[in-house]
């Protein structure tokens, strides 16, 4: 063939347009290739990056768990209230050598070490993580990731409480290599932690990466900028990177997931050999030849883009089908493989993120979604629906008495009952948390549900036997249907939660929600923000009641009594709104409402030339509050009232809540020169082993004996009794509740130092008291003359 005859210049044509042609299809499959490795690396982070936080959070719930279980030991918190260092050491070292553990602490309220699974050198020593104190102190329990001695570690910390929190107990993972190699094998990812001890400078803590891999790694980083967000160590060449920033407390602690772009680009190269051969055939044979070279490539190259970008979008359902059995072919299986891991790691992470751990029931996340889908589907099709919110009564008996591994056992147990008397594959049964359990009857209405609910707390009517130990517990639920109810999800749980608090309250095993509770809720949430602002806004008022000396008729002592006149509602009664702030730990605020006003108007008294000393009453949660003789001592200073002229009224029960934090509360009360009262006396459970140790000067006698002693010998008894018993001690006795001259005598009688009650006088705002004094004086003073006047 002459070069320059036609056929020749045409055949060079086609083989130039051919070579043309195969050399763009040549770079626009190389670029396809290179794309879907740089996406199959970033959907490897991103999975291992799931995969990694989950890890850490198993971890993290797995030290909570370990040291939620050596907080709550009796033992060791009677260890820790008794200052046992041998006993608290010896149980910080046990309970976390059974989860490997490689550090537990002891922190005390003071923010120092107690002690220290690193040795007893560390005991007395600042604890280096006071922010993860602090979170626990919000939420109940924390987790941080912290830097000791250059060393990372991911640590918990939970409340020892009796009942209060007495100290923090702190346990943690090392953060080191083993981690990173057993997070490898999880994600198919190299992880490397970093810290910067020098506060400057980023350096590799632990990695997984091989030994000769650490120096490019750090050399790499080492002029990395000091916050990772903003350039995310995208210095590191030839990986692809994912950085997560680790909650941290102190020095910052980032891990960067890596995997290499050369071994994801790997099993490309080969196909790309395979392609620039049939380049060169396609430009040997014939244009046709080309042609059909292309289209047999480009075809499934083509399924592969497709599958590989249904694969970025998390459609797993399908694996690629291509017939070859080339280099293609290869690559086919090889994403159809990865397909296969992906899926199993997602479906892996799918059932941590939607299942029980303990008891293998649906968690609160996959219940909330099926009664979306549920109700979605009963309200289109017009059907019922019903759900159930349960929770355990005396499980926490069970957990205090037993210990928190029999709790577990006993709500596997439940779980398995509960679930064996739901007759229907539909019908769900979750639990939410703690000893809280969900039940969804997708196409019961309330009837129905009040047999399933009968049949459920049957169920749990027949004692379980856990290890050995006999548990008896009942149940309480609530139900609610749809849409009657509601026709939501957060509006039907919401309500099912307030029936089952009715059901508890009434002790009738389950309840129908009625909007009435309901509306008792909202307005008990009312009341406290009209408290909160009657707080502030100085709107509460002190009444003060007399106490009459039964000897001389003369008053020198007066109790501070709380009220509350509100602008719409009218008068409100200690006993309505006081047990409430109780419960919600507002005591405290109106407890230091009542003590600056009450020794601001005995500071007045003084000033007018009126003896007179003031008793303010302290509740339980303020006498376990250590800042209680520290405010009264500063108020007593604001106003120059001498410490004597002050009294508190402790009740039996406030002291028996923690007999030894609340003597040592009075102890420095009375160090200050403040009086102390008992009172209620006789309706607590206290010892006279206690009382004989209280610094108190005086008993009150409850009403409930001095109003009836006219009538019933046994409260003549008690009343006499108690008498005897404070003289016998050298305390004042004190009755309350006098309604009449006939009791006042009989007191007198029976030598009873003091008196208050309606019979002396109701509680009087400050200025009518004073007058009352007035008129009180004047009266006894001619009783005195009539008496002293010859018959």
């Amino acid at each position: 063939m002459r070069i320059h005859s036609l056929r020749s210049r045409i055949a060079l044509v086609f083989v130039l347009l051919m070579l043309a042609v195969q050399a763009a299809v040549f770079v626009v499959i190389s670029t396809v290739i290179a794309s879907n490795a740089h996406r199959n690396v970033e959907d490897q982070l991103s999975v291992g990056e799931r995969v990694f936080q989950e890890v850490l959070h198993s971890n993290a719930g797995k030290l909570t768990q370990a040291a939620s279980v050596v907080a709550a030991d009796f033992g060791f918190r009677a260890a820790v209230a008794s200052h046992d260092q041998t006993t608290v050491t010896s149980a910080l070292q046990n309970h976390g050598d059974r989860i490997n553990a490689d550090v537990v602490m002891l922190v005390g309220l003071d923010g120092k070490l107690i002690a220290d699974s690193r040795g007893p050198t560390h005991a007395g020593e600042p604890f280096a993580f006071p922010g993860l104190i602090r979170k626990a102190e919000h939420s109940g329990d924390a987790s941080t990731i912290g830097v000791i001695n250059g060393r990372p570690y991911q640590l918990v910390a939970v409340p020892v409480k009796a009942p209060l929190v007495i100290a923090w107990v702190t346990m943690g993972f090392a953060i080191d290599d083993a981690l990173a190699r057993e997070t490898r094998g999880l994600t198919s990812l190299d992880v490397s932690f970093l810290g910067k001890p020098d506060g400057k400078h980023w350096t590799v803590l632990a990695t997984s990466l091989e030994h000769t891999a650490r120096e490019p790694l750090q050399a790499s980083i080492a002029a990395a900028p000091a916050d990772p967000r903003a350039s995310p160590f995208d210095l590191i060449d030839d990986y692809g990177t994912r950085v997560v920033l680790l909650a941290s407390d102190g020095e910052p602690v980032v891990a960067i997931l890596q995997r290499s772009l050369k071994e994801a680009m790997a099993p490309y190269h080969r196909l790309q050999t395979t392609l620039f051969i049939l380049t060169l055939i396609g430009v040997a044979v014939s244009i046709g030849g080309s042609v059909f070279t292309a289209r047999s490539v480009t075809r499934p190259i083509g399924a592969l883009t497709r599958f590989s970008q249904r694969i970025g979008q998390g459609d797993y359902s399908e694996p690629i089908e291509v017939s070859h059995r080339d280099e293609i072919g290869e690559l086919a299986a090889a994403f159809n493989q990865m397909r296969d891991g992906i899926a199993e790691r997602e479906t892996r992470i799918m059932d941590l993120a939607y299942q029980d751990r303990l008891t293998g029931l649906p968690n609160r996340a996959l219940f909330n979604d099926r009664l979306q889908q549920a109700i979605v589907v009963a309200l289109r099709l017009g059907h019922p629906l019903s759900a159930m919110m349960m929770d355990l009564d005396r499980f926490k008996y069970v957990n205090d008495t037993l210990g928190h591994h029999i709790g577990d056992l006993l709500l596997d147990e439940v779980g398995k009952r509960l679930r064996a008397n739901l007759l229907r594959a539909s019908d769900t049964v979750a639990r939410l948390g703690g000893d809280e359990f969900a039940i969804l009857l997708p196409t019961d209405n309330v009837d129905a549900a009040k047999i399933v609910a009968a049949r459920l707390l049957k169920a749990l009517e027949t004692p379980i036997v856990v290890e050995g130990q006999v548990v008896d517990v009942g149940a309480s639920i609530g139900i609610v249907s749809c849409p009657e109810n509601g026709r939501d999800m957060h509006t039907l749980l919401r309500r099912a939660d307030v029936a089952m608090y009715t059901a508890k309250r009434a002790n009738t095993g389950f309840a129908i929600y009625d909007e009435r509770d309901d509306q008792h809720s909202a307005e008990r949430l009312s009341l406290m923000s009209e408290l909160r602002h009657a707080v502030e806004h100085d709107e509460l008022t002190l009444h003060y009641q007399p106490k009459v000396d039964l000897a001389t008729r003369a008053v020198k002592y007066v109790e501070a009594l709380v009220r509350w006149e509100h602008p719409t509602r009218g008068f409100i009664a200690p006993d309505q709104f006081i047990p409430f702030a109780e419960q919600t730990g507002y005591i405290k605020s109106i407890s230091r409402w009542v003590a600056e006003k009450a020794i601001r108007q005995c500071a007045q008294w003084h000033a007018l030339g009126l003896d007179l000393k003031v008793s303010i009453n302290v509740s339980a949660r303020d006498l376990m509050h250590a800042e209680l003789p520290e405010t009264l001592d500063a108020l007593l200073r604001k106003y120059e009232v001498d410490p004597g002229s002050l009294w508190i009224e402790i009740t039996e029960s406030a002291i028996m809540d923690d007999p030894n934090h609340a003597i040592a509360t009075l102890d420095q009360l009375h160090r200050l020169g403040i009086r102390l009262s008992i009172d209620d006396f006789g309706t607590g459970y206290s010892s006279l082993s206690y009382l004989k140790r209280m610094p108190v000067h005086e008993l009150k006698i409850d009403r409930s004996f001095v109003m009836g002693m006219a009538d019933d010998k046994d409260d003549e008894t008690i009343v006499r009794s108690t008498i005897n018993l404070g003289h016998n001690m050298g305390l004042k006795v004190v009755a309350e509740g006098v309604e009449d001259a006939a009791t006042l005598e009989h007191l007198k009688t029976l030598r009873c130092d003091l008196a208050q009650g309606y019979h002396v006088s109701r509680p009087l705002p400050p200025d009518k008291l004073e007058s009352w004094l007035v008129t009180w004086h004047d009266q006894s003073e001619a009783q005195l003359r009539e008496a002293d006047a010859p018959v």
